[in-house]
């Protein structure tokens, strides 16, 4: 059964870095796309990145780009999120996945997901 654990939120001041890493167990890491997505309070979950099975193609959301790094280690079977110049916007719950495909789905079961909280 898949099971994804994020960790590494917290509270930051705006302009500054947090490093999210999410474990994942279950599947077989290195044969999936792996993607961040966020839910701020009101909002729908959106996607905020995902890099390829070789950690070479990735894209970010137009939102976070130039700002946020997604990145992965198949040995570790974990996948990473640094973020900085961190802006309130960026609070939400963020939550990593597991694709089958570049442009697939996440079919679940979620995370409990980790909290970004950006003061101004």
């Amino acid at each position: 059964q898949v099971q994804l654990v994020e960790s590494g939120g917290g509270l930051v001041q705006s302009g500054g870095s947090l490093r999210l890493s999410c474990a994942a167990s279950g599947f077989t890491f290195k044969d999936y796309v792996m993607a961040w997505y966020r839910q701020a309070p009101g909002k729908e979950r959106e996607l905020v990145a995902r890099i390829e099975q070789f950690g070479v193609g990735r894209n970010h959301a137009g939102s976070v780009k130039g700002r946020f790094t997604i990145s992965r280690d198949n040995a570790k079977r974990e996948v990473y999120l640094q973020m900085d110049s961190l802006k309130p916007e960026d609070t939400a719950v963020y939550y990593c996945a597991a694709l089958r495909n570049w442009s697939g789905t996440f079919s679940g079961p979620w995370g409990q997901g980790t909290q970004v909280t950006v003061s101004s």
